[in-house]
């Protein structure tokens, strides 16, 4: 399979040029030798490309074949992150100043593009399943939003959570295509499903994925792609929230990575799958059923007490993503063979501490927002101890993190209800920021 991008990078190195421009090793070896494959660290020089240029060049070839393996029209590479792919993504379809319905679990970049775009959220609720988590976002519930809200122009979804739960994606995409407005999809945990037949991302407008969260890519690489929407619009917006220095090397794994997907590491990666469900059956975790669809690698194990469990696992040298209460969860991919599930097996029988999850409230329900969340984010704020701030107007989010759900959004004002559910699950911040009174 070709890696365009990658090969460019290695035939250019290759001529051993005289380097005289960013960045500044030149392409030779890190001092003390760090593993850094500087040799293909370029910038834009003529015979690189251009993330944002015209074309066309070897970057908008791997970003080609990246938007025809999944099935879109466009796909722009990205260097900061998913965070840099929401904040142009929400800037393409909602604009500033207008109305979105986002979905309440929402990243933390997404309620920052909120406040940078001046747009006014109406959230979308989730069903809280038995298993204490999140469950999917209904279309039903979708199409309520929408016709009670008109004048809003875009949906933004999470799918999967960090738990691994899947929305319906085709339906909620059709319930916005029939009121006339876009669907936006926070694929952030999602770039491997392509690669195991899903297909449900390719009816929304725009998708965006971490390629370093369940792929073996670079730190921070990411993708941004769209449907009916051109790779120069992508461009535009993706430039005015991304770095203009971007880094060649995470470019070059994108285009690297999507190669290895098409052969080993898609082989691999549904081996992975194969024994994630066996350690579904064989341990108590989050399972599927009519109605709730997963993420066929990621394993969350439920447990009496989350917490005390990770501890167990992380005694005997086995780190897992994160962990609250009732559930600890672990990311498998095509890196983890044989021996890596085998020694995860040994650990969870070790540790003896899986089994039905503790009891989980549901988050309580947000309260009236006192100011806008770009309001939130540029007013005067000071610092104050968490259990005496009920009544103050919350300057940040305060979610437990991972995941990052917010139980008090910016601009919402801090309730009794929010500090004893934060109690209850152990949130272990002591401070929180808060709007500065007179403000």
């Amino acid at each position: 399979m070709p890696t365009p991008l990658y090969d460019a990078l290695r035939a250019l190195a290759d001529t051993r040029p005289l380097r005289l421009d960013m960045p500044g090793h030149h392409g030779f070896p890190l001092p003390g030798g760090l593993p850094w494959p500087s040799e293909l660290d370029f910038t834009e020089n003529g015979a690189t490309g251009d993330l944002f240029g015209d074309g066309p060049d070897a970057i908008q070839a791997a970003e080609g074949l990246w938007a025809a393996r999944l099935g879109f029209d466009a796909c722009l590479f990205l260097t900061g992150g998913s965070t840099q792919g929401v904040h142009a993504g929400l800037a393409l379809l909602a604009g500033a100043g207008g109305a979105v319905a986002l979905d309440r679990g929402s990243h933390r970049s997404q309620f920052n593009a909120l406040a940078l775009l001046d747009l006014t959220p109406h959230f979308l609720p989730r069903p809280w399943l038995e298993e204490g988590v999140a469950g999917p976002i209904a279309p039903e519930c979708v199409e309520k939003t929408l016709t009670e809200h008109p004048e809003i122009k875009t949906v933004c979804i999470a799918s999967p959570t960090y738990y691994g739960v899947l929305s319906d994606i085709p339906a909620i995409a059709g319930v916005c295509h029939a009121h006339g407005i876009r669907l936006m999809v926070d694929g952030a945990h999602g770039a491997h499903l392509p690669f195991l037949g899903y297909t449900g991302y390719q009816a929304a407008d725009v998708v965006v994925m971490s390629a370093h969260k369940t792929l073996p890519a670079p730190g921070q690489s990411a993708l941004l792609f769209a449907n009916g929407v051109p790779l120069p619009q992508l461009q535009r917006w993706g430039s005015v929230y991304g770095s203009s220095s971007p880094s060649y090397v995470l470019m070059a794994g994108l285009d690297g990575v999507r190669d290895y997907m098409e052969g080993e590491g898609g082989a691999r990666y549904r081996d992975a799958v194969r024994r994630v469900d066996e350690f579904r059956r064989r341990w108590p975790a989050l399972r599927e059923r009519d109605g709730l669809e997963l993420d066929p690698a990621r394993l969350t194990l439920t447990s009496p007490d989350g917490f005390a469990l990770a501890r167990a696992l992380r005694e005997r040298g086995v780190y897992p993503e994160m962990a609250d209460m009732g559930h600890v969860v672990c990311f498998l991919t095509c890196a983890d063979g044989a021996a890596e599930f085998d020694r995860l097996g040994r650990a969870l029988e070790e540790a003896g501490l899986t089994g039905p999850c503790a009891p989980v409230s549901p988050p309580p329900g947000p309260s009236q927002a006192a100011l806008t969340p770009r309001q939130a984010l540029f007013a005067p704020r000071e610092r104050v101890a968490l259990g005496g701030s009920a009544g103050r107007v919350a300057a940040c989010q305060i979610a437990p993190y991972p995941p990052g759900v917010p139980v008090v959004a910016p601009g919402e004002r801090l309730e009794k209800k929010h500090l004893a559910y934060l109690r209850e699950i152990g949130y272990n911040k002591e401070y929180c920021d808060v709007i500065l009174e007179g403000e």
